[in-house]
């Protein structure tokens, strides 16, 4: 669990990224789908340390 954590916050980092890069809609989609992945990222952090504890 803590893999795919670090892999949607990778993930995440790299659209925001990317999505400053684009224009119009599509850069606000690609940024509203970056922040998703973090804050996914976040919460499978979370809940491996609960389920390990």
């Amino acid at each position: 669990m803590r893999i795919i954590a670090i892999l949607l916050i990778l993930i995440g980092v790299i659209g925001l990224f990317l999505s400053s890069m684009m224009f119009g809609d599509i850069g606000l989609a690609a940024g509203i789908g970056s922040v998703t992945a973090i804050l996914s990222g976040a919460g499978f952090f979370i809940a491996a340390k609960h389920m390990r504890a």
